[in-house]
């Protein structure tokens, strides 16, 4: 199964294996923290335990702080 990843400079199509496949799956994987990413998957907001079907397109938006 495949997903489109888009995140930064990242723009592509992955596989993966694991029908329980999840939003923080891709996030372990790029080694980032969901306290810092906001997800979008098929254009909606998402959370962490949502899992990823074939053909999703996940986008990952990185949180800006300031003060």
């Amino acid at each position: 199964m495949k997903y489109s990843l888009k995140f930064k400079g990242i723009d592509e199509i992955r596989e993966f294996e694991n029908e329980n496949f999840t939003i923080r799956d891709v996030l372990n994987e790029l080694g980032l923290s969901a306290q810092t990413i906001v997800a979008k998957q098929n254009g909606e907001l998402t959370i962490e335990d949502s899992l990823i079907n074939d053909g999703d397109e996940i986008r990952l938006v990185q949180i800006i702080y300031g003060g």
